[in-house]
């Protein structure tokens, strides 16, 4: 398995890019719009972690800036009706954390906002990896946290899941309890509030 590729940047393209190696070997690279984005001028040297996608009619390389992004596309591949290319596409309109957030929180709005998604395929995808992506919380899909920048969220997050809640229901009942205007100087201030808002559903 081919899972970085790093080089110098000689073709960059919104959705394709090719890397000349060390080795002397050129690779061509299918990349979500985040890739092209993060990469250097043509000319440069730069690296991206990658997955290798073996079909009867060839083989695709595919392009990531982080190895959580290649997780989550590899993660979506996983959803009955999704393949490669509108794995990358859903990168490629959302960013890994938002689209990670989308699924686990069934917001169908979002996903349909994503060219050649539906309501039938979002909601396919939602049944398929809502319940599947809670390992991809410490790689980054933490929003609440990701929002505020604060240590604080991820305390409380934690502690909420460690008393036995969801991931999911810990992040919203933090975001609720944020957006109530609890304090975030103190996580069990945090928690607590969080907690008032679980049982007052």
């Amino acid at each position: 398995m081919i899972v970085q590729v790093s080089g110098v940047l000689l073709t960059k393209e919104l959705d394709r890019v090719e890397i000349f190696t060390d080795g002397g070997v050129a690779y061509e690279l299918a990349v979500p719009l985040s890739a092209f984005e993060a990469l250097p001028r043509t000319g440069e040297k730069c690296m991206l972690h990658t997955y290798l996608v073996v079909k009867e009619d060839g083989w695709q390389l595919f392009g990531f800036t982080s190895a959580h992004e290649r997780r989550v596309f590899q993660k979506v591949l996983g959803a009955k009706g999704v393949g490669p290319a509108l794995a990358l596409g859903l990168l490629s309109s959302l960013t890994a954390d938002r689209l990670v957030r989308a699924i686990r929180e069934k917001d169908i709005a979002t996903l349909q906002s994503v060219p050649r998604v539906g309501r039938k395929k979002a909601e396919q995808m939602i049944l398929d990896l809502a319940d599947k992506l809670d390992e991809l919380q410490g790689a980054g899909a933490m929003p609440a946290a990701a929002r505020t920048g604060s240590p604080t969220t991820d305390d409380a997050i934690r502690a909420l899941v460690s008393l036995g809640y969801t991931t999911t229901d810990a992040e919203k009942a933090v975001r609720k309890a944020l957006d109530a205007g609890a304090a975030t100087s103190s996580a069990p201030e945090l928690i607590r509030t969080a907690l008032a808002i679980i049982a007052g559903r």
